[in-house]
């Protein structure tokens, strides 16, 4: 009689456990439902066909961040750097233009001068043993500088009919926007959950003494998590650049955090270990549409980094369950 009372408690503990733990698995797609729900109510214009073709293309940008998160967080890492390598490539691409050079020159530029920031963090991190944190805040800081050297603190314009038609033009209802997110988003998971080396990542942040202990080049995947984060910062400021036409030297801090929050929200672990790439693109998604929903109802811009910003704790709060 004594161990069935005990065990009842027990059970229901295990259940609101279990309740908990795939509500945190699928917080993305519930979110999204119930911020499209809230918006459409509030406002007629959200759920308009040329709004949510905006919303995806503002979403592009930071699901193709999301998606170099992706990797780094698959190894238990964490890359803050991207806050000041998202504007440096950008600025990379900038000044490639300005000096002449050919476009296509100028966008390759840009990403390997952001895969050159994640080679560097991730040589610092994995083969010094560094902390990543303090890898990522010193780089946020010292690629941030040298950003503001390249442009003296300035917007560089750029005047580009390819890019200009790369924000605005696609194949029909198809924005060539969502198109690169996409393709981004269909690389890492292919990466991830079809090739070996995605194993290894998996392993790696799953146990990392585990993995070596079965071979797995731990220091080499680390690596290639931070690497691959730079070449997707580079991305996506080729695509920053060609939304807003120019190349911003500004910090872009929101689009740090809010490529935190869309990993963890689409059901990745903090910890490492547990990846979603489908997860990490909703995340990107919903945060995107919390801020258009605010802009279409009037509420102050200055509210939207509170809302991404509890969107966040929530995340880290969900995490919790998933390790």
């Amino acid at each position: 009689m004594t161990a069935t009372v005990s065990q009842a408690p027990q059970s229901s503990r295990q259940r609101r456990n279990a309740v908990v733990s795939t509500s945190a698995r699928y917080a993305a797609p519930i979110g999204l439902v119930i911020v499209f729900l809230i918006f459409f109510i509030a406002t007629p214009d959200f759920l308009t066909v040329s709004n949510i073709s905006d919303l995806l293309v503002s979403a592009s940008i930071l699901m193709v961040l999301a998606m170099g998160q992706q990797l780094v967080v698959t190894v238990a890492g964490i890359d803050l750097s991207i806050g000041a390598n998202l504007p440096w490539s950008a600025a990379l691409l900038g000044f490639a233009v300005t000096q002449g050079w050919p476009l296509p020159v100028a966008i390759l530029v840009a990403i390997v001068g952001g895969g050159v920031i994640g080679l560097v963090n991730g040589i610092l991190v994995a083969k010094l043993n560094m902390s990543d944190f303090i890898v990522t805040l010193g780089s946020l800081s010292v690629v941030s500088g040298l950003t503001l050297l390249l442009t003296q603190g300035n917007t560089v314009p750029v005047n580009s009919g390819f890019l200009r038609g790369l924000a605005l033009g696609g194949i029909g209802p198809i924005r060539w926007f969502w198109l690169v997110a996409l393709i981004a988003a269909l690389v890492v998971g292919f990466v991830l959950f079809r090739t070996r080396t995605g194993t290894h990542l998996l392993a790696t942040g799953g146990n990392i003494d585990a993995a070596r202990g079965s071979g797995i080049p731990v220091s080499r995947m680390r690596l290639y998590a931070y690497l691959g984060s730079g070449l997707f910062c580079g991305l996506a400021g080729v695509l920053l650049v060609a939304r807003t036409g120019g190349a911003d030297p500004s910090l872009q801090t929101n689009l740090l955090l809010s490529s935190i929050a869309a990993v963890v929200l689409g059901g990745s672990s903090l910890f490492g270990g547990r990846a979603s790439v489908l997860g990490s693109a909703t995340g990107a998604v919903l945060l995107q549409s919390l801020i258009n929903g605010f802009t279409l109802i009037g509420i102050s811009q200055y509210y939207q980094p509170i809302a991404v910003g509890a969107v966040v704790l929530g995340a880290a709060f969900l995490s919790r369950f998933q390790k």
